[in-house]
């Protein structure tokens, strides 16, 4: 009962610890919005890497694949399985309308399936809105209905989502390369983009300067090297195709080198299309010309026909199936698809089966890492809660050594003087850790409001939307974390006050009466 008392006692009526518990109220809220914001980029950043990918990729790179429409179906039978789509990946060369030459990753695809697997219809940039975006305070974004025709803009994102567009002269296969590859869209402070006319420079020194806007009068040449069915190099081909729209997936990586392609298109260029297999006639083999009567060498003969390939299926797997689990049942698909095609595709050992996980392992790694150094650091900061409570509190025993002389003349044991300074400290780091995790859920909850304000009084703005790929800071708060954080906060007062509760336990009774 003594402790509940001098622990009241004690909070109430002295600065110092009131000092510690708002010490460790401000370490405890600085390690949560730090790992909460951290953390929300991490996990946007994840989410945006499964933007063009899905949750599993089953892969055999350059030459391709046959078959793959029986695959896609077999795997879409599975109760695990959404959907699946092919695709196409190669690299090329394309050709600004600047007449610049930039090597690109290059994705054939299909658009509607490709959209049922990755979400793809919602990275198309060029699209009518009719709210505008979180930081456009002034409603500058030109997707508005004030500044463009969103009848116009619905034609755009149709295009987009089908990868074609019509001239006047039919509907032909189009590209859609990245918001950032062309480098004729700027970023605005706000975070969207605003076109900007094309410059080319001559080679008598002037410059031609064209007003395109890409999804509407602008084209992009490919050249591509095609390899035959053994994966050999055959030739090298160049052709030129509208732009159907722009996507903005959110990583800058895919934004600025990928440029997608209607797939049937690709695999025309990639000679990956449905083909005759030709074997060619023997050199005394003849025939006779219906014509002349004469004897003529045999044309070649049609000994089959070699369907259409693709480099990649991906796949996308039902809410709440796990990623591992998910490749696991691709795996065993592919094995009986393999069977069922034995000789014409790759076997299953040999097949490439990666999750998304796997495929930005780089990138994931590297955020990963960042912010487990920020919270070393901050927990670096964060453990001078021990020697700040530990000072705090030897000065106390210090002080209070007449009483604990008092208390222990009174019959208080050893271990009851103990219990009443870490209970102290357990008092405040409770108090305070609690408090600081409301403390960071409201920074948390409004940081965005938080640093508009700040950068509305100072002109400061430390979340650029012109740099940062993401226009809001990430505001979500994990519980568990929170937890963690605030368990550590009280475990680092208790740790601090056990020093000078042993002080202060062992001290005799008869010296701490006298003491003055």
């Amino acid at each position: 009962m003594y402790q509940s008392l001098l622990n009241r006692r004690y909070l109430t009526s002295k600065i110092m610890p009131l000092l510690s518990l708002v010490a460790v109220m401000l370490s405890t809220a600085t390690i949560l919005v730090t790992w909460s914001v951290m953390g929300g980029f991490l996990k946007t950043l994840m989410e945006s890497g499964r933007t063009l990918i899905g949750d599993v990729a089953i892969t055999w790179p350059n030459v391709g694949f046959a078959y793959y429409e029986d695959l896609i179906e077999r795997l879409e039978q599975q109760p695990d399985v959404e959907a699946a789509a092919p695709i196409i990946e190669t690299f090329g060369m394309i050709r600004l309308p600047d007449d610049q030459l930039q090597a690109v990753s290059i994705r054939g695809v299909d658009g509607p399936s490709f959209d049922r697997v990755t979400g793809y219809a919602e990275t198309l940039y060029w699209r009518p809105l009719d709210q505008p975006t979180p930081k456009d305070f002034d409603r500058q974004d030109l997707r508005l209905p004030e500044h463009t025709d969103p009848d116009f803009l619905a034609r755009v994102e149709k295009n987009g989502l089908m990868l074609t567009r019509d001239d006047g002269l039919g509907p032909e296969p189009a590209v859609v390369p990245g918001i950032e590859v062309t480098g004729l869209n700027h970023r605005q402070s706000w975070g969207g983009y605003v076109p900007l006319t094309a410059m080319r420079p001559t080679s008598t020194g002037s410059i031609d300067v064209e007003n395109i806007f890409m999804p509407r009068n602008g084209s992009l040449a490919l050249t591509l090297l095609a390899l035959d069915s053994n994966g050999r190099f055959a030739d090298a081909i160049t052709r030129t195709f509208p732009v159907a729209n722009e996507f903005q997936s959110g990583i800058y990586d895919a934004d600025s080198q990928i440029v997608l392609v209607r797939l049937d298109a690709l695999q025309s260029m990639l000679n990956m299309d449905r083909a005759e297999r030709i074997e060619p006639a023997g050199p005394f083999d003849t025939i006779v010309d219906p014509e002349t009567g004469e004897q003529i060498p045999a044309p070649p003969r049609v000994i089959g026909i070699d369907p259409a390939r693709v480099t990649n299926v991906l796949v996308r797997g039902r809410e709440g199936v796990e990623s591992d689990a998910l490749a696991a049942t691709c795996q065993s698909v592919y094995q009986r698809f393999a069977e069922a095609h034995r000789g014409e595709v790759p076997d299953a050992f040999n097949i490439v089966i990666n999750t998304w996980q796997e495929k930005n392992r780089t990138l994931i790694s590297a955020v990963k890492k960042e912010t487990g150094l920020v919270l070393f650091i901050f927990g670096i900061v964060c453990f001078t809660n021990v020697f700040l409570v530990l000072s705090i509190f030897w000065s106390m025993v210090s002080e209070k050594t007449r009483d604990i002389g008092i208390l222990r003349a009174l019959g208080a044991g050893w271990a009851g003087i103990a219990w009443l300074w870490l209970r102290y400290g357990l008092v405040i780091g409770t108090v305070g850790s609690t408090l600081g995790v409301l403390l960071a859920w409201v920074i948390v909850h409004n940081i965005n409001p938080i640093h508009d304000w700040i950068g509305r009084t100072t002109g400061i703005v430390i979340w650029d939307p012109s740099v940062y790929y993401f226009i809001e800071v990430p505001n979500e708060m994990s519980w568990p974390h929170a937890a963690v954080v605030l368990l550590a906060g009280v475990l680092t007062c208790v740790i601090g006050a056990a020093i000078p509760s042993v002080r202060a336990a062992r001290m005799d009774p008869v010296k701490a009466l006298r003491f003055e």
